[in-house]
């Protein structure tokens, strides 16, 4: 796989990782968390209309964990537009480790608060990235 495809490949999964921080970053307010509502039904299976986003605290931490999301994302973004194509070693070992990081945390948390399924599903962003990752460390450029 060519560099360029590679790096399209780690830039578009960033901007979804970006996206997805935004929906839960808009679920800070009432009136714009329906997406973000909708995921978390969709997470605590089956469809039944909860858990519910309100309170304080959840519209709080849904604004700060957007909010990181959106960052992580960007940093994604910037590693596979600017670092991998120069450095494709250091480029690989940073979103790797911050891949690994991000998985382990968000996966144990999943569980722990009952949406496993979501442990499941970071399976899919791990794929995203690593598969990448794994060809560029193959084509050495």
């Amino acid at each position: 796989m060519m560099s360029t495809q590679i790096q399209t490949i780690v830039k578009g999964t960033a901007a979804l990782v970006v996206g997805f921080g935004i929906v839960i970053a808009l679920a800070a307010h009432p009136t714009t968390a329906g997406l973000a509502a909708f995921f978390m039904d969709l997470l605590f299976w089956p469809l039944d209309g909860s858990p519910h986003l309100d309170g304080p605290a959840v519209r709080l931490l849904a604004g700060i964990g957007g909010g990181v999301m959106v960052g992580w994302g960007v940093t994604l973004w910037l590693v596979g537009d600017r670092l991998l194509r120069s450095d494709p070693a250091l480029a690989t070992s940073m979103i790797r480790a911050s891949i690994f990081a991000w998985f382990g945390v968000d996966s144990a948390a999943s569980i722990v608060a009952g949406a496993p399924l979501n442990a499941l599903l970071n399976i899919g962003f791990v794929a995203a990235f690593l598969w990448p990752m794994s060809r560029q460390a193959r084509t050495g450029s």
